[in-house]
């Protein structure tokens, strides 16, 4: 039987929340309390093997939190892989985005632009994708379109994104220029699903995530999820879409409405079982092997 792999979980750990507000915020979301993050990769562990998951991408939720998805991937390294954020306008990015990786075993850095507000194919952020680049096996993972972070706004706190940094087109020189270095944009493209496409079909080496419940799918009259798959794949093929629910707290845990509706999508198109087996597991496992 094919492994289930999830590639997008939030690790919202304790320093996440911190910079939140703290236990206010987390009493504030009805949420439970993370504790260490090692007690966090116990509970995240426990849920997996609850829903026959085998592995699970962590992503760091901010900026310079990556030590606490190290401590996760040290307590369940076969269970975990490392993604964390990073904010490439910073000075000393470079040398943290290098120990993170060589130290503290991260597989993923992951660029937000729209949120902390720079043209992805700028100096700042193109150095790092040399670091990935540099590191065989390490993945460069950028939102792109619509950004919406859903904690922030279920507590009143401003988002002062900037979507003129969320088109996925403005990967494509970076990704052809760093053509070894697996590239993942997450959510379809999160709305701007044209231009992920594009993007995709002019960069073997960049992947689409699936996850979450596509609401984006709204700004597209009449389009379906069973139609985002179908296209998705005649464009990128079933090597190059990675299954993600975005989960990411607790008591809530892993969204199996997520995985139903998306194997239900799939189903509807009729593709074959090994598809799917790639889509839901199979891709994940090549691009993070052990």
């Amino acid at each position: 039987m094919s492994p289930l792999n999830d590639a997008h979980c939030h690790f919202f750990s304790t320093a996440f929340f911190d910079s939140l507000g703290g236990g206010t915020s987390i009493a504030k979301l009805g949420w439970e309390h993370p504790g260490t993050p090692e007690g966090l990769a116990d509970r995240w562990a426990a849920e997996m093997d609850r829903r026959g998951v085998s592995r699970a991408a962590l992503i760091a939720s901010i900026p310079g939190d990556s030590a606490s998805v190290a401590s996760a991937v040290r307590r369940h390294p076969s269970r975990f892989v490392g993604f964390f954020m990073v904010d490439p306008t910073r000075a000393d990015v470079v040398s943290s985005v290098a120990e993170a990786i060589d130290t503290d075993r991260m597989r993923a850095v992951c660029l937000f632009p729209a949120m902390h507000r720079y043209p992805v194919g700028d100096e700042r952020a193109a150095r790092l994708f040399d670091v990935a680049a540099a590191r065989p096996g390490t993945a460069i993972f950028v939102h792109c379109g619509v950004l919406s972070v859903g904690v922030r706004k279920k507590l009143g706190l401003a988002s002062p994104f900037d979507m003129r940094y969320s088109n996925p087109l403005d990967l494509h020189a970076v990704a052809l220029a760093h053509p070894t270095v697996p590239i993942i944009v997450p959510h379809f493209g999160a709305g701007m699903f044209r231009e992920a496409l594009m993007l995709t079909d002019l960069c073997p080496n960049v992947h689409l995530d699936t996850s979450s419940s596509n609401s984006w799918i709204k700004y597209h009259y009449g389009l379906t999820l069973a139609a985002v798959f179908e296209q998705a794949l005649a464009v990128a093929g079933p090597d190059r879409l990675l299954f993600g629910t975005d989960s990411s707290y607790f008591p809530r845990g892993w969204v199996t409405a997520v995985h139903e509706a998306q194997s239900a999508a799939l189903d509807e198109i009729g593709v074959a079982a090994a598809v799917k087996e790639k889509v839901f597991g199979l891709n994940f496992e090549r691009l993070f092997a052990y």
